[in-house]
């Protein structure tokens, strides 16, 4: 195997795997959605049902930007759009996870983790750029 037809397996698998967490995350949020609207909200005041329905936006608009990610990780493959994938998952994590560990549990101490997830999201926005940048110029 030629190191270009490696390379082209890597890339292909990299594409690959985002496109899946992006997808599994997309059908995440949708059941997350309908939980909160379904079944919490006899079970949580406004103010923490709000909480877990903002981590549910930002978990579906990112898990949006994952696809992105993951098509973009396919036509013009770079290291720079395959950091803003992991930043976003991450951030899926972070942010959106926090956000309903606190609303379910109300254990404080899940928000200061909150803004790690938005750092999060911003460093892979900023990635993305990075990439937009890089793929005008040419180079990867």
């Amino acid at each position: 195997m030629t190191s270009s037809a490696k390379f082209d397996h890597t890339v292909a698998n990299r594409a690959r795997w985002i496109l899946v967490c992006a997808t599994l995350s997309g059908a995440i949020t949708v059941m997350l959605g309908a939980f909160a609207a379904h079944g919490l909200k006899a079970q949580l005041s406004p103010y923490l049902l709000d909480v877990f329905k903002t981590g549910v936006q930002y978990q579906g608009l990112h898990s949006v930007a994952l696809i992105g990610c993951g098509l973009w990780a396919r036509i013009l493959p770079s290291k720079a759009v395959s950091y803003a994938a992991l930043f976003f998952g991450a951030g899926i994590v972070c942010f959106s996870g926090s956000l309903y560990a606190l609303a379910l549990t109300g254990i404080k101490w899940f928000g200061p983790i909150t803004p790690l997830g938005g750092f999060c999201f911003i460093f892979g926005w900023v990635a993305l750029t990075v990439a937009a940048w890089r793929s005008a110029e040419g180079s990867k």
